[in-house]
């Protein structure tokens, strides 16, 4: 889906401040209410925004440690019912299935590295991993992030829309 000007200062606003409500927001952007309103049911139905709660940090919760663990899998079972399970596991925050080496990666915590050889025991015994490799990460350089990635497709709608008007009709020169 495209977004545009409005839509990218709008997912902007509602990031830094998930709690500041649509009266508001349309005040600060200088839109109505009603537009901020089906922008954003817009903007949920096509699933760009996933939702407004509030962003955890592990390590405020005692999970200190983050490693990445790289999964062989039997693939006669699938992915699938490999993930299910790993969902199950409360420190496997992430998993991808990936191409490469390995058939998944998941994004791990623990409390210690102790802690995280017990979870890494955990996932190894999931029915269907063979095997696992695991790095543990010693510094979050560039935490998870969209909002750069929101005002460049802004921009990029918003540079096309401008290229578009700019193009001189027939006839014109």
């Amino acid at each position: 889906m495209a977004i545009d000007e409005l839509d990218g200062r709008l997912i902007e606003l509602f990031s830094a401040e998930p709690r500041i409500g649509v009266l508001e927001a349309s005040r600060r952007l200088g839109v109505a209410r009603g537009t901020v309103q089906a922008r954003l049911d817009r903007l949920a139905r096509h699933g760009v925004i996933r939702g407004f709660g509030p962003q955890i940090e592990p390590a405020a919760l005692g999970y200190g440690v983050t490693a990445f663990v790289t999964l062989q899998l039997r693939q006669s079972r699938g992915h699938d019912p490999v993930a299910e399970r790993l969902a199950a596991v409360p420190e496997v925050i992430e998993a991808h299935t990936i191409t490469g080496g390995g058939d998944m990666l998941c994004r791990v915590v623990a409390r210690s590295n102790r802690d995280l050889q017990r979870v890494i025991d955990v996932i190894v015994d999931v029915q269907g991993v063979e095997r696992a490799s695991s790095v543990i990460s010693l510094a979050n350089q560039i935490s998870f992030r969209t909002l750069p990635l929101v005002r460049s497709a802004a921009r990029t709608r918003e540079d096309t829309r401008i290229r578009g008007r700019a193009r001189p009709r027939d006839g014109d020169s």
